[in-house]
C-alpha cells in the first residue's frame, strides 16, 4: 500500500500556474448541482452537519423559539434566497452547454471516491470551520465551509497536500496570544485530567487540589518526565481547562476498511500561547495517560504523517 509523504517537498512545477491549487467558491445549491453533474456523486457531509440545529433538545415546541431555532430558520431562509445554481454557474463560466468545468467535476467525484480521507473540525475564537480532504491516485480534493452556505472546493496534486494542511492551523486575528500556565510538555493520568475538568465545569474549584493530592503519591503529573509539586500540578491542570480558546480534530481513515484499524485521530487544543497537541497513551501498567505538548502550527503535517502511515498500512 502506497503512503503519502507529507514531509518531502514535491517536485518543482513546470510553471507558476501548475504549482497552484485550483480553488472555487460554491454556494450549497451550486455544490449540489455540480455533484449531480458528476454522476450524482454523494457529498462528504449531511446538511445537518453544517446547518444550525433547529431543536437540539426537542424542547422548542414547549419552551418557545430559542437561539438555536432562530439560527436554523435564518440558515434555511439564506439558502432559499440563493439564485438558481445553473444561472449562477453559467454567469461565472463554470457551466456551459458542454457541461461543467472538468476539474471542478473531477474534484467532486474524488470527494466521493477516495482512498484516504480526512475529516477536519476547527474552532478558534468565534470561528468554526469544517473541512473534508480526500486523496486517491496522487490527487487531492478538499471542501471546506464555516457557515454551511458557501463552500470552498479545491483540487491539487498530493505533493501539495502539506501546504494545504498548513492553512488549517492558522489562528484567527481576533485570537491574541499570551503566556500560558500550561507547561510545554505536560503529562498526567487521563482520569485526573477528566476529573479536574468536571470539577471546574461545575464551579467546584475547591475540589481541584483535593483531586491532585489524592494522586500525588503516584506522581501522575509530570513535565518532561519530572513530577510536579501539588501546587504546580493544580495550577497546570486548571489552566489546561480554563485557557482553552479553541480546538482542532482530524479524523483520518482508509476508505473501504471495515475495522477500526484504518482510523486515526489527531487532536489539538488552542491555549493562551497557541496550539498544544493532545496525545493519549498507556503506561507500563496499562493506565490511561495523556501528553499535552506545545506545537507549532506547521507541525500538523508532522503529526499526521504517522497517522496516515498507520491507516494506510
Amino acid at each position: 500500500m502506497a503512503t503519502i509523504d507529507l514531509s518531502t517537498p514535491p517536485a518543482p512545477p513546470a510553471s507558476f500556474l501548475d504549482g497552484l491549487p485550483r480553488r472555487v467558491a460554491l454556494t450549497l445549491p451550486e455544490l449540489r448541482r455540480v455533484a449531480e453533474l458528476a454522476g450524482g456523486a454523494p457529498l462528504p457531509f449531511d446538511v445537518a452537519e453544517v446547518a444550525p440545529d433547529a431543536d437540539p433538545a426537542g424542547l422548542a415546541a414547549r419552551l418557545g423559539h430559542g437561539r438555536a431555532s432562530v439560527e436554523a430558520s435564518a440558515y434555511e431562509e439564506a439558502v432559499a434566497s440563493l439564485h438558481d445554481p445553473d444561472d449562477t454557474l453559467r454567469r461565472r463560466g463554470l457551466l456551459t452547454d458542454e457541461g461543467a468545468e472538468p476539474g471542478m467535476v473531477g474534484a467532486v467525484g474524488l470527494l466521493a471516491t477516495p482512498r484516504l480521507a480526512l475529516d477536519i473540525d476547527v474552532a478558534a475564537g468565534g470561528t468554526q470551520v469544517k473541512a473534508w480532504h480526500r486523496c486517491a491516485q496522487g490527487a487531492v480534493a478538499t471542501l471546506s465551509t464555516c457557515d454551511g452556505i458557501v463552500f470552498e472546493l479545491a483540487w491539487f496534486a498530493a505533493g501539495q497536500w502539506a501546504d494545504e494542511l498548513s492553512r488549517v492551523t492558522i489562528i484567527p486575528d481576533d485570537v491574541t496570544s499570551t503566556t500560558s500556565a500550561v507547561p510545554a510538555a505536560l503529562e498526567a493520568a487521563y482520569p485526573l485530567v477528566d476529573a479536574v475538568g468536571e470539577a471546574l465545569r461545575h464551579g467546584r474549584i475547591d475540589l481541584v487540589p483535593v483531586l491532585v493530592a489524592r494522586d500525588a503519591e503516584d506522581a501522575t503529573v509530570t513535565v518532561d518526565g519530572e513530577p510536579l509539586s501539588a501546587a504546580a500540578a493544580t495550577a497546570a491542570l486548571s489552566a489546561l481547562h480554563t485557557e482553552s480558546r479553541g480546538r482542532l480534530r482530524v479524523l483520518a481513515a482508509h476508505v473501504g476498511r471495515d475495522s477500526t484499524d484504518g482510523i486515526g485521530v489527531v487532536s489539538w487544543l488552542l491555549l493562551a500561547d497557541g496550539w498544544h497537541s493532545i496525545t493519549p497513551h498507556r503506561d507500563d501498567d496499562g493506565g490511561a495517560r495523556v501528553l499535552v505538548r506545545r506545537v507549532e502550527p506547521s507541525g500538523l503535517t508532522v503529526e499526521l504523517a504517522p497517522v496516515l502511515a498507520q491507516v494506510s498500512a
